[in-house]
């Protein structure tokens, strides 16, 4: 498989590469800098493997949540590289990403990862590690207040691992509301904000060798929010989504 993977819809700017069972993994912290470094981040890892994208099977991207511009901004790189070299895309959750790499740095087996949304939300999901060794998910991801998390039913059976940008920020919120109602939940914090592009190949490769790719007209943003610009007001008060 001759894959690549990237993501931007977080403060991360990730890009991998799969080559004939070989990895190549580009990661950086670098808010409000992924229209700049996306791309020669990608040409830098096609240099290293000695390939170029006409040469690649498919590409797969975080499809989102997570910041408006960032997620355009994966999507269009993804959409532009695909259609200029007729290649197959794969549309893979940001949440989902985060979630696998709970699994592969910490050994995580029931996620909940979250991102901040801004205006005092949470992008938030429910993941379970499947026999696969792949994270699924128990309910669609969502967008809501940290008060009103899902609270996943199997109680104090397993310990649940808390992760993102939205655990860091609203931590004690979130363990409250994950605790509600007397709901005996044992719950870990991990500290890991962002998604990998390693962990978008591990799950683009098994999804593309059970059903292949879409075309490239289907490498599309997923906000799960319909707000997506912010009044002069909001503005002038200093919200950010």
């Amino acid at each position: 498989m001759k894959l690549l993977a990237l993501d931007t819809s977080t403060d991360a700017c990730s890009v991998a590469l799969e080559y004939d069972g070989d990895q190549l993994i580009d990661h950086r912290v670098a808010p409000q800098q992924h229209a700049k470094l996306l791309l020669p981040m990608i040409q830098e890892v096609l240099a290293k493997a000695g390939t170029s994208v006409d040469k690649l099977d498919g590409i797969a991207f975080g499809s989102g949540p997570g910041s408006f511009t960032g997620v355009r901004i994966a999507a269009a790189a993804t959409q532009g590289i695909a259609f200029g070299a007729d290649l197959g895309v794969l549309p893979v959750s940001s949440l989902q990403a985060l979630a696998q790499g709970a699994v592969r740095e910490n050994g995580a087996t029931h996620i909940l990862p979250t991102f901040d949304a801004r205006m005092g939300e949470v992008y938030s999901g429910v993941y379970v590690l499947g026999e696969t060794g792949l994270v699924e998910p128990l309910v669609a991801d969502c967008v809501c207040a940290p008060e009103t998390v899902l609270v996943p039913d199997h109680d104090g059976e397993h310990e649940w691992c808390l992760l993102g940008s939205g655990a860091d920020q609203y931590e004690k919120t979130l363990f409250a509301a994950l605790h509600k109602n007397d709901k005996l939940i044992q719950l870990r914090h991990l500290k890991q904000p962002w998604p990998d592009a390693q962990d978008i190949l591990t799950i683009a490769t098994a999804a593309v060798n059970r059903n292949g790719f879409l075309p490239a007209v289907d490498a599309l943003p997923v906000y799960l929010r319909d707000k997506v610009a912010l009044t002069e007001q909001e503005r002038a008060a200093g919200q950010r989504l």
